[in-house]
Protein backbone atom coordinates (compact mmCIF):
# COMPACT_ATOMS: atom_id res chain seq x y z
CA UNK A 1 0.00 0.00 0.00
CA UNK A 2 1.84 3.55 -1.28
CA UNK A 3 1.80 6.11 1.69
CA UNK A 4 0.38 9.22 0.68
CA UNK A 5 1.71 12.57 2.54
CA UNK A 6 -1.75 14.12 2.02
CA UNK A 7 -3.58 11.02 3.84
CA UNK A 8 -1.55 12.93 7.11
CA UNK A 9 -3.83 15.16 9.47
CA UNK A 10 -1.87 18.73 9.33
CA UNK A 11 -3.54 21.29 12.22
CA UNK A 12 -4.65 24.62 10.81
CA UNK A 13 -1.22 26.12 10.76
CA UNK A 14 -0.24 23.47 8.22
CA UNK A 15 1.70 21.31 10.93
CA UNK A 16 1.97 17.83 12.14
CA UNK A 17 4.09 17.01 15.50
CA UNK A 18 7.20 14.92 15.02
CA UNK A 19 8.58 12.93 17.57
CA UNK A 20 11.92 12.01 16.98
CA UNK A 21 13.37 8.84 18.76
CA UNK A 22 16.77 7.40 18.67
CA UNK A 23 16.94 4.05 16.89
CA UNK A 24 19.55 2.21 19.07
CA UNK A 25 17.79 3.14 23.01
CA UNK A 26 14.67 4.36 22.65
CA UNK A 27 15.50 7.35 23.50
CA UNK A 28 13.15 11.03 22.67
CA UNK A 29 15.63 13.13 21.30
CA UNK A 30 12.79 15.86 20.62
CA UNK A 31 9.77 17.13 19.70
CA UNK A 32 9.25 19.40 16.44
CA UNK A 33 6.79 20.79 13.97
CA UNK A 34 6.93 19.25 9.94
CA UNK A 35 4.78 20.94 7.29
CA UNK A 36 3.93 19.35 4.52
CA UNK A 37 7.58 19.76 2.35
CA UNK A 38 9.70 18.81 5.22
CA UNK A 39 7.37 15.50 5.40
CA UNK A 40 8.69 14.77 1.35
CA UNK A 41 12.07 16.27 2.16
CA UNK A 42 12.69 14.01 4.99
CA UNK A 43 11.04 11.17 3.33
CA UNK A 44 13.41 11.76 0.04
CA UNK A 45 16.81 12.88 1.76
CA UNK A 46 16.81 10.29 4.66
CA UNK A 47 17.78 13.28 6.91
CA UNK A 48 15.22 15.19 9.11
CA UNK A 49 13.50 18.47 8.07
CA UNK A 50 11.19 20.58 10.38
CA UNK A 51 9.38 23.98 10.14
CA UNK A 52 10.55 26.49 12.69
CA UNK A 53 7.93 28.16 14.49
CA UNK A 54 10.05 30.92 15.44
CA UNK A 55 11.77 31.37 12.51
CA UNK A 56 9.00 30.49 9.95
CA UNK A 57 11.15 28.80 7.92
CA UNK A 58 12.03 25.24 6.59
CA UNK A 59 15.86 23.73 8.29
CA UNK A 60 17.50 20.65 7.84
CA UNK A 61 18.57 19.07 11.61
CA UNK A 62 21.89 19.53 11.87
CA UNK A 63 22.69 22.61 9.26
CA UNK A 64 24.51 24.76 11.34
CA UNK A 65 25.43 22.51 14.49
CA UNK A 66 26.51 19.12 12.00
CA UNK A 67 24.86 17.06 14.49
CA UNK A 68 22.45 15.58 12.33
CA UNK A 69 20.13 12.64 11.68
CA UNK A 70 19.82 9.62 9.64
CA UNK A 71 16.34 8.31 9.36
CA UNK A 72 15.52 5.08 10.13
CA UNK A 73 11.93 4.31 10.01
CA UNK A 74 9.07 6.93 9.99
CA UNK A 75 5.23 6.21 11.96
CA UNK A 76 2.10 7.76 11.64
CA UNK A 77 -0.20 7.26 14.26
CA UNK A 78 -3.53 5.41 13.99
CA UNK A 79 -5.19 9.54 13.76
CA UNK A 80 -2.68 10.16 11.08
CA UNK A 81 -1.63 13.72 13.31
CA UNK A 82 1.27 12.91 14.62
CA UNK A 83 4.86 11.55 13.41
CA UNK A 84 7.12 9.19 15.09
CA UNK A 85 10.84 9.48 13.45
CA UNK A 86 13.30 7.20 14.45
CA UNK A 87 16.85 7.98 14.01
CA UNK A 88 20.54 7.44 14.21
CA UNK A 89 20.99 10.76 16.15
CA UNK A 90 25.12 12.07 14.98
CA UNK A 91 25.97 13.99 17.74
CA UNK A 92 23.53 15.96 20.42
CA UNK A 93 20.07 16.21 19.24
CA UNK A 94 19.62 19.29 21.57
CA UNK A 95 20.59 23.19 20.57
CA UNK A 96 21.43 22.99 24.04
CA UNK A 97 24.28 20.45 23.56
CA UNK A 98 22.52 17.70 25.12
CA UNK A 99 22.00 13.93 23.42
CA UNK A 100 18.42 14.95 24.38
CA UNK A 101 16.06 17.44 24.30
CA UNK A 102 14.59 16.08 27.32
CA UNK A 103 17.67 16.47 29.56
CA UNK A 104 15.95 18.19 32.56
CA UNK A 105 14.82 15.71 35.25
CA UNK A 106 11.74 16.72 37.68
CA UNK A 107 12.46 14.87 40.93
CA UNK A 108 10.17 14.04 43.58
CA UNK A 109 9.75 17.00 46.02
CA UNK A 110 10.44 19.03 42.57
CA UNK A 111 14.28 19.50 42.17
CA UNK A 112 15.26 19.65 38.95
CA UNK A 113 18.50 18.04 37.41
CA UNK A 114 20.33 17.95 34.56
CA UNK A 115 20.58 14.50 33.50
CA UNK A 116 23.00 13.21 30.30
CA UNK A 117 26.31 14.16 28.35
CA UNK A 118 26.72 17.51 27.19
CA UNK A 119 28.33 17.21 23.82
CA UNK A 120 29.32 20.82 22.53
CA UNK A 121 28.71 24.07 23.49
CA UNK A 122 26.17 26.03 21.87
CA UNK A 123 27.97 29.17 22.24
CA UNK A 124 30.93 28.03 20.27
CA UNK A 125 28.27 26.37 17.53
CA UNK A 126 26.04 29.07 17.15
CA UNK A 127 27.45 32.16 18.69
CA UNK A 128 26.01 34.28 21.81
CA UNK A 129 22.02 34.61 21.57
CA UNK A 130 20.57 37.73 23.54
Amino acid sequence: MPFEVDSLKFNEQGLIPAIVQDHRTGTVLMLAYMNRLAVEKTLETGETWFWSRSRQKLWRKGETSGNNQKVVEVYFDCDRDTLLVRVEQRGAACHEGYFSCFHNLVEAGGGIRRVGERYFDPEEVYGKQG
